[in-house]
This record gives structure tokens, sequence and C-alpha cells, in this order.
């Protein structure tokens, strides 16, 4: 059985998730990474099979977990090199020792496929308009011991009074994140420099936040903008209202957008419609914390949550 959450561990108070072990104090980025359960290693073993009588290498190779012989993939090069977990905790240590960052959340997803680490940054930002509407900055990394995907470092805005999560662009020739292949040597210091672009990142955000906190809604505008968001994978076969069906979730959207945890900082506006796809999608829709938690980062509710601000800013300009 794959574990959608396999180890977690968090500093501070309890993520939005609300899963794993809590921790002490301010740790390094290496004690989380122990206390995460993480401290293993990922070795490339040569596959072999077996033809009648004799036994004939494959040209492929499994990446095993040192620790308990853990299978995580096959690859199918020897020039396909692992990013051990000890390397990708590294990636944080100057940032952590200039106070710039400070771990919360490290952890391992589908038996090891998939290690993840969660550091807040110093720097957020207030709503003008709502100065008690707080959004905190932070940076996902991922390390996946998967063949065909890359470390992923992405810019993590989460606002405070909900933890509705988002993950955006850190730089302009990259949609979403600043990834490394695993066809060569992963360059820490490299990984560092296109980082430090995260400040510009979240200022952008903050301009895109205070513009839809600006901007009110029509009735039909905001009907037609959850349709959107939520169109089914397999579009229905009678167009309704325009090809987009009135879903399920778009209905429980329309019924939360004015009634959300937060939504009396910004009512009617832009910002609260946005707002009630990410809280759904990190709190009520899935079958359990455990899989909205894989979802929010890494499945179809991340694209999913970046079309939904795209479309708000899209619907916030025609208001």
């Amino acid at each position: 059985m794959t574990h959608q959450v396999e180890t977690l561990a968090y500093a501070g108070e309890k993520p939005w998730h609300g899963l794993g072990k809590r921790l002490s104090g301010d740790l390094s980025p290496r004690e989380v990474q122990r206390e995460a359960g993480l401290d293993w290693e990922v070795e490339k073993i040569p596959l072999l099979y077996e033809y009648g009588n004799d036994r004939w290498e494959s040209g492929h190779y499994a990446l095993i977990r040192t620790k308990d012989g853990q299978f995580l993939d096959t690859v199918k090069s020897d020039y396909w090199e692992p990013v051990q977990n000890s390397t990708a905790f590294e990636f944080f240590d100057d940032f952590v020792h200039a106070g710039d960052m400070a771990m919360e959340v490290a952890g391992s997803l589908s038996d090891g496929k998939r290690v993840f680490a969660l550091a807040k940054l110093r720097d957020g930002f207030r709503l003008e308009r709502a100065k008690e509407d707080a959004t905190e900055s932070y940076l996902l990394f991922t390390n996946p011991h998967l063949y065909g995907q890359s470390v992923d470092i992405r810019f993590t805005p989460i606002r405070v009074v909900c933890h509705n999560t988002l993950t955006l662009a850190l730089g302009q020739k990259n949609e979403y994140r600043v990834g490394f292949t695993h066809w060569r040597k992963f360059d820490v210091d490299e990984a560092r420099r296109l980082t430090r672009s995260a400040a510009d990142r979240l200022r952008a955000y903050q301009d895109q936040a205070d513009y839809l906190a600006a901007k009110r809604y029509r009735p039909d505008a905001l009907d037609i903008y959850f349709r959107r968001v939520f169109l089914p994978a397999v579009p229905p076969r009678t167009p309704v209202n325009g090809d987009f069906p009135l879903t399920r979730n778009a209905k429980l959207a329309l019924q939360v957008v004015e009634t959300q945890p937060g939504a009396h900082y910004a009512p009617g506006t832009w910002w609260n419609a946005f707002n009630a796809v990410t809280y759904l999608l990190d709190h009520r829709i899935g079958r359990s914390r455990e899989t909205r938690l894989a979802n929010a980062w890494y499945g179809h509710g991340k694209s999913r949550k970046v079309r939904a601000l795209n479309l708000a800013l899209e619907y916030a300009e025609a208001a």
C-alpha cells in the first residue's frame, strides 16, 4: 500500500493539513531531516534478468532506499544521478543561519518516492484594505526519487486566517517553479541564487491580492467563474451555460464564498472568490487530509489554484 504521507514533522504551530509530529524549538535543517525520518540515502542498483540459464544486465537501474531496501523507481540510464536528502536539506543551511528562513515542515510521501521540506521566509504581507488579512511566505523544496521528475523549488504563500495555500512561479522563464534535472549534479549554490527571486514573487503576489480585494464581483460573473474553475475532467455531452456546467464543487464554492474563514476582510470581492477555491481544495474537497496535502502541492489542486488566480484577475479586470 502506498502512503500519501509516510513520515511528517513540523515546528511551531500545527500546519494547515494537521498532520505529523511536533518538533521543539529552532532546529537546523539537518536536525529537521533527522527528526522527520528522512536521514536515509538512495542507491542506484543495476537490474538483471534471467533467460534460460544465463543472467543478463537489463541496462536499467533500481532506485533503492538504503535504510530498508524500499524500491522507489526504475531509471533507464547510468547518467541519472539521485539527489540525496542530505543535499536537499543542505540547500536551506545558509538561509536559516542568516535568519532569512525557518524550517517548518518536512516529510515523505508515497513510501519515500517524494521528499519535501517547507521553510518560512522572513517576509510576508498584509492587504492594503484590510491589514488584519496577512499572508506568510514559504519555500517548498521537493526532492522526488522518481524517474522523469526534477528537484523542484516553489514559492508558496499561505494565508494566515485560513491556511489556504498556493504555489507560484519564482521566475519569468518557468511558470511554476525552479527545477533541476537528475542528468547533472545538483548545484546548491545555483538553486540558492535563483531562489532569492522569491522576494520579487512575493511583491508581485501582494499586488495581485490587493487588486483582487479592490474589485467587486457581479453574481452572474461569480457563477461563471466557479463553473470555469471546477470544470469536470470529461466535458458534458449537452452544453450548459456556455459549456460550463454547475458541478458539485462549483455549487459548494458559491455557498462558502462569503462564509469561509476571512471572508469578512474583503466581502463581495474577487479576493474572496479566489480564496473560496483555495479553501475548498485545502480543507473540504478530497477523501482525507493526506490526499488533500498531496493534491494541494503535487496533484490537480495545484494547477487548479493557479488557474483560479489567473481567472480571478481576468474577471477583476473586466469588473
